[in-house]
């Protein structure tokens, strides 16, 4: 992996890592362009960003909660929205088919990774730590921690689409950054289930749609690296990161895994800087929390 592929991918598992059960926090996908997949866009400025958390309490109105009477959006606006996201998101697609290709994958193992695993920074980390010569075990690993955060956004989104049972299994595959952010934007639980349905169907159709076509461009031009298209993968990572980075402890915690993901890829196998740069997070908030108190635990 490049270095700024190690950077790129480190500061979104800093990121992921940092994301707390609120699922805006960390999905900022992307103003996306968004992922950490998973995969960056509007993750409306949040799937991987905070921006769509940030809009409150989108569960009490959904179930017309202590706020009030929730206002109704049009079903148009909502299908708007959720189609602008799922449009820009899904063309980026053609970047992880292009490097896919280029870290050695074929055609079918390409495609394979978007129509199982959809989940864009994920996959972006499995392919960036396989093209540096990684163990596939321990490229695995780092693209499974930084799939981890769509089980927080998982348990949120239960909550507001209240589906069936028999459809959970299936829903649980559209469960990323960008549908989250759409989701927890709606003021209703119908505008919640369209949102989420309409960005998780154009974002899976378009994501496998150009993942294969990124793939055969990639096999038609030949090697991807004299072209520098190896810089693709980390060129969308940085695009989804960017927007997630609101505030100073964001920040902090991007630059932290930055430094940490650097400083160790000259000593430690492909993929394991990723998976260290991930204790930034950690690392900030046990700071913050100093800051912020006293030694005898109470708010300056």
């Amino acid at each position: 992996m490049t270095r700024a592929g190690t950077a790129a991918h480190g500061a979104a598992a800093g990121a992921a890592a940092g994301a707390g059960p609120e699922p805006g926090q960390g999905a900022g996908h992307r103003t996306e362009a968004g992922t950490g997949n998973g995969a960056g866009a509007v993750d409306v400025a949040g799937a991987e960003g905070g921006g769509a958390a940030a809009r409150t309490a989108p569960g009490a109105e959904a179930d017309g909660g202590a706020s009030g009477e929730p206002q109704e959006k049009p079903d148009s606006a909502v299908i708007r929205d959720a189609l602008g996201v799922g449009v820009a998101v899904g063309l980026s697609g053609f970047a992880f088919g292009v490097t896919s290709a280029g870290a050695g994958l074929t055609l079918l193992q390409s495609c394979a990774l978007s129509l199982l695993v959809f989940t864009g920074a994920s996959q972006f980390a499995l392919v960036g730590a396989l093209a540096a010569g990684g163990n596939p075990l321990t490229a695995a690993a780092g693209a499974f921690f930084l799939g981890v955060r769509n089980t927080f956004y998982g348990l949120r989104l239960s909550q507001l689409l209240a589906l069936p049972r028999f459809v959970r299994p299936f829903a649980a595959q559209w469960v990323i950054d960008e549908t989250t952010a759409v989701a927890l934007a709606q003021p209703t639980r119908r505008a919640v289930r369209i949102g989420f349905t309409v960005t998780g169907l154009t974002l899976y159709v378009l994501w496998n749609l150009t993942t294969l076509l990124g793939a055969l461009g990639a096999e038609a031009i030949g090697d991807t690296d004299a072209w520098g298209l190896d810089a693709a993968g980390p060129a969308v990572f940085l695009a989804l990161l960017a927007p997630m980075l609101r505030t100073t402890t964001e920040r902090a915690v991007a630059g932290g895994a930055v430094v940490l993901g650097l400083g160790f890829l000259p000593v430690l196998p492909g993929g394991v800087p990723v998976l260290v740069a991930a204790l930034a997070a950690p690392a900030v908030l046990w700071f913050e929390g100093r800051r912020t108190t006293d030694p005898k635990g109470t708010s300056r």
